[in-house]
């Protein structure tokens, strides 16, 4: 029992909150102030950073590898885009609901299939399933528009109060922005509590969490659908915020991206997707503006970098120093 106690100490620090954690969402306000005509593009990055915050569960935290997370959000996109145009359900918040209750139902189905497999068959399985959701939303296309999607959707006011502003998108912002916080409060508490500890008990160590008797298949698969739940609801403001759904949710494209983005910031840290998300998608908007035909090239050269200098993204790096820094400081007389 004496042995368990500094780990349990180790653990009720890391819950504990810090100071530095109310950065974020102090920034975001400010942001909302400070740059009121690029709205729209900080809400696509705060929709953004919540798909990736639903991928760092599965991947930071059970270390479930996955190439087909937009698969989800789709879902969830085109749930709610589905429900507006055929069912006259443009209620946003219950919209949003039966966003994450598909997509978690979707996460539910497959994963209980396709997390038997790991490694690379687990990989192209994830992909596979994201391919048939976006080929199955292409041919029934009398219901999602197909390869032109679903523009032009109406959605009533928030609470019956706000307006949602297809111009400036302060509501949008500021929805996407609540939604956020409550799904990262929600992801906090999970990763923090003993299941979370338990799913990077499987991380680590797969084989000494099957000799503990541990349920590890049930253990992934509710928290394979729990992502897929918060990647949903994600898809669900995405079309509450343009007012529009087509393929491009399902597409390979987004799900290379936000991975390529948490693997940027540093997966299985909870911040590293909205350090990611935010330097990548900040990048890649200035640099499109500079070079509108060269950007990637930035893009691609900041990858390079962070792969080559940093063991386990930006904020790998931001640890390192801060290490270093720690040591300089204890060597000191």
């Amino acid at each position: 029992m004496s042995a368990m106690l500094p780990a349990a100490q180790a653990l009720a620090r890391r819950h504990r909150l810090q100071w530095w954690e109310a950065l974020p969402w102090v920034a975001a306000l400010l942001a909302f102030y400070l740059f009121p005509n690029h709205l729209a593009f900080g809400t696509q990055l705060l929709i953004t950073i919540l798909f990736a915050l639903s991928l760092d569960l599965v991947l930071g935290y059970a270390g479930i590898v996955t190439l087909g997370h937009a698969a989800f959000f789709g879902a969830g996109a085109y749930t709610v885009g589905m429900l507006a145009q055929h069912a006259g359900w443009n209620e946003p918040l219950t919209g949003l609901a039966a966003a994450a209750l598909v997509a978690g139902a979707i996460g539910l189905a497959s994963g209980f299939v396709l997390l038997r497999t790991h490694g690379l068959t687990l990989l192209m399985l994830t992909l596979c399933t994201m391919v048939l959701l976006e080929e199955s939303a292409n041919m029934g296309h009398r219901y999602t528009g197909g390869f032109d999607g679903m523009p032009g959707l109406l959605f009533k006011p928030l609470l019956g109060a706000f307006s949602f502003d297809p111009l400036y998108f302060r509501t949008q912002y500021l929805y996407v922005l609540v939604v956020l916080l409550l799904c990262f409060v929600l992801v906090r508490a999970l990763v923090y509590s003993p299941f979370g500890q338990s799913l990077t008990g499987i991380r680590e160590n797969l084989l000494r969490m099957h000799a503990v008797g541990a349920p590890v298949r049930v253990r992934l698969v509710v928290v394979y659908a729990a992502s897929a739940a918060i990647a949903g609801v994600a898809g669900g403001l995405f079309t509450h915020a343009t007012q529009y759904v087509n393929l491009a949710t399902l597409g390979l494209e987004r799900s290379a991206g936000v991975l390529i983005m948490l693997i940027l910031g540093g997966y299985g840290r909870l911040y590293g997707a909205f350090v990611g998300a935010s330097a990548y998608m900040v990048l890649e908007h200035f640099l499109a503006k500079a070079y509108p035909t060269a950007w990637q090239l930035g893009v691609g050269v900041l990858l390079v970098l962070v792969a080559l200098f940093a063991s386990n993204g930006i904020l790998g790096i931001a640890d390192s120093l801060r290490r270093r820094f720690a040591e300089r400081a204890a060597a000191r007389p």
